[in-house]
């Protein structure tokens, strides 16, 4: 998988931009319960009151503070009266309007304090206010005024050491309360004072939550095109790793295979990337972050919750991941199977019909297909049964964190929006494991398709350019010299050629016959470096075929396959194929030559006419004279045809082959041929048998002296026609 990861080089900008917005939507994400818990605590239970030290509080508090904290200094460095006589008119306005005692009575209101100072006046004050308050409300009683029995029992009798023994969330929410009767005393709005901080505090979660949107929209957008980057630059790999195959190396991938790697492996890897980034950056990032939240919130008292909740996660994940994993390697075998029946199926089709086997290849099928399906819906009810248990974990601990912090609120502990902010980021962290397990569910799969994508990529093609490639000599153009040559397939047993030697020379023709498997079409494919040599040497204008590099060797050759293929377009671009370029006037004199002028001149839109995928739209006549055709447009210097005459009829083959060697009068050919009448005029015939050269000359010096010959010669004509 860290092989496929190394093709992510071009788009580098894209990863760091991912890695930085996943940080930053972590952040916002981490920020947002502390809001949650803020708008509960402070904006609902508090009123808006957010530390046990007033903003602002009459003279006589002041004076009653200092009398009983014994910590005159701090709180007198901590606040600046204000009056009348020492405030302009305009800011005497605007303090009156916020404080209506001031009217009546010099205030003091807190100054801008550092977070340690804020702090430790908190810690000050926090006691002190309830204290005087609770004097206060035990001297209101005394002189009959009517103070509510529960503020009464709760305030005036707290002592020193009742003070000591509060836990310090009641004790701050006491102090608060005392803080509200002191805002009210100074007429200040307080519903007023608690919507704004309400309203405040909700606009920051939301502005929070704009940019944790915005990050996670960008995230996706640019992770999707980082995994569709990185699939187009391993199919341009894998495509440029398959043209540089040789014959071998398709021999040990079929194409059903490399078709499945091209596509449905690379597809794997596409969707991995498109999580892979936000899974190993952000659930990191949030359950560690999470967790830390968590621990300060609680001091720790909660934290096994989170425990239990990630042991049970994670039994469940390592369950599946044990009974799936086996299914993933087999799920990519299945699917090449099924393609390969497929491919053989359509493209047989006809040889099917002709042997009414429709029944048995829709069984073969069938059985491809039902395998594969199993296999699919063992993982498929895997991965849904997993979705639904993680649910029920999570539920349970939700369930689990309001049992307990129920009894944290009831024993002072914890506060309501404290609970709730620690479900937040217990969903969290049980989210950031949930997506790591469902990355590893899709790792594996994805891991086996990189794994058989990188055997494509990492085969060293058999057939290589030379380091210092030769140049093809001048004086001895068009010469193919065969010298000791021996050939044998790389998964055979024995050799299929065996010390083959001829020259074929320019102006001339060469013949190659024998019977079925004697290694005639091997001959040749050995010429263009389809397959390389085992023994001896194959020259080309005086230099050996290994010396040269690919593209100059066929440069030079015109290779008409035994098989015609055709590509999906128009008759012109199949007949220009070699080079776009070519003037009309070529081309139409190329299929001149390959007798394909008639038939092509008869269409509606002649060589503008659509030819199908395969050239299924035209004959096998037709199909063979067009690749003729477009190997004689090429103009090369050696022509090879791989019994390429075999589906025109006899008028056709002589009428091709007259044309033709008036076109290549200085060009060498070389044709393989069942048909004796195709090579009657040939200026050289090799005669093979078996892999070797049993005979070699003219029609008229073999059927004196090679009986193989003369045996091929008499199954096919008749005496007459022979002599």
């Amino acid at each position: 998988m860290l092989k496929i990861l190394k093709n992510l080089k071009k788009t580098w900008v894209s990863v760091v931009a991912i890695i930085l917005l996943l940080c930053l939507q972590a952040a916002t994400d981490l920020a947002l319960p502390d809001y949650t818990s803020k708008i509960v605590n402070i904006g609902i239970q508090q009123g808006g009151i957010e530390s046990a030290s007033p903003e602002v509080m009459k003279e006589s508090t002041m004076m009653a503070l200092k009398m009983i904290s014994g910590n005159n200094s701090v709180i007198s460095n901590s606040y600046e009266m204000i009056s009348k006589d020492n405030l302009t008119e305009k800011e005497y306005e605007k303090y009156v309007k916020k404080y209506p005692a001031l009217e009546e009575q010099r205030l003091y209101v807190q100054k801008k304090l550092k977070s340690e100072e804020q702090e430790e006046l908190d810690n000050i004050m926090s006691k002190a206010i309830i204290a005087v308050n609770g004097q206060k409300m035990a001297m209101q009683i005394l002189e009959g005024n009517k103070v509510e029995s529960s503020q009464t029992s709760n305030m005036a009798s707290m002592s020193a050491d009742k003070l000591e023994q509060m836990p310090e969330s009641i004790l701050k929410q006491a102090a608060i309360q005392m803080v509200k009767l002191e805002y009210e005393e100074i007429g200040m709005n307080m519903e007023s004072f608690q919507n704004k901080y309400i309203l405040l505090t909700g606009l920051q979660m939301l502005g929070i939550s704009l940019v944790s949107m915005a990050a996670a929209v960008s995230i996706m957008l640019l992770s999707s095109r980082v995994g569709a980057k990185l699939a187009a630059t391993l199919r341009e790999k894998l495509y440029q790793k398959v043209l540089s195959f040789s014959s071998k190396e398709f021999r040990e991938f079929s194409t059903a295979s490399l078709i499945t790697r091209s596509t449905n492996d690379i597809q794997q890897i596409q969707m991995l990337m498109a999580m892979l980034f936000r899974v190993v950056v952000y659930a990191p990032i949030m359950g560690v972050g999470g967790f830390l939240k968590v621990l300060g919130a609680s001091d720790g008292s909660m934290a096994w919750v989170i425990g239990t909740a990630i042991i049970a996660i994670l039994s469940i994940v390592m369950t599946l991941f044990i009974i799936a994993m086996p299914k993933f390697k087999k799920l990519q075998d299945l699917i090449d199977k099924l393609n390969l029946v497929s491919r053989e199926i359509l493209t047989g089709l006809p040889v099917i019909r002709a042997f009414h086997k429709e029944k048995e290849e829709e069984e073969r099928f069938d059985t491809a297909n039902r395998d594969l399906m199993k296999t699919n819906m063992f993982v498929n009810k895997a991965m849904s049964l997993m979705m639904p248990t993680l649910m029920l974990v999570m539920n349970g601990i939700t369930l689990l964190i309001i049992w307990v912090g129920g009894h944290g609120v009831d024993e002072g502990i914890l506060q309501v929006g404290d609970m709730m902010a620690f479900i937040q980021y217990t969903m969290q962290i049980v989210m950031s494991f949930l997506m790591i397990s469902m990355i590893s569910i899709m790792l594996p799969r994805a891991s086996v398709s990189a794994k058989r994508i990188n055997e494509v990529l990492e085969t060293e093609a058999d057939i290589k350019d030379p380091a210092q490639p030769k140049q093809f000599d001048a004086s001895k153009k068009g010469i193919v010299e065969f010298k000791n040559v021996s050939f044998q397939y790389p998964d055979a047993d024995e050799e299929l050629l065996k010390n083959i030697n001829f020259t074929a020379k320019p102006g001339q023709t060469t013949a190659i016959i024998g019977s079925t498997g004697s290694g005639k079409s091997t001959i040749v494919n050995l010429i263009p470096r389809f397959y390389d040599v085992t023994e001896g040497e194959i020259l080309i204008d005086g230099v050996n075929v290994k010396e040269v590099t690919q593209k100059d060797l066929r440069d030079v050759i015109g290779f008409v396959p035994q098989k015609g293929v055709l590509f999906s377009g128009t008759i012109e671009s199949n007949i220009k194929y070699s080079n776009e370029d070519m003037s009309d006037e070529q081309m139409k004199m190329a299929a001149e030559i390959a007798q394909a002028t008639e038939f092509i001149e008869a269409k509606e839109n002649k060589y503008a006419s659509e030819i199908a995928q395969g050239g299924n739209n035209v004959s096998g006549g037709q199909k063979q004279r067009l690749s003729i055709a477009r190997a004689i447009a090429k103009n090369p210097e050696i022509f090879v045809f791989d019994d390429s005459f075999s589906a025109l009829d006899y008028k056709t083959d002589s009428k091709l082959r007259e044309a033709l060697k008036e076109k290549t009068e200085n060009k060498t050919v070389i044709i393989v041929a069942q048909r004796i009448n195709t090579i009657l005029n040939a200026d050289q015939i090799i005669v093979l048998e078996e892999g070797e050269v049993v005979g070699k000359g003219t029609h008229k010096e073999l059927m004196e002296n090679c009986e193989t010959y003369q045996q091929i010669a008499t199954s096919q004509l008749s005496k007459e026609e022979l002599e």
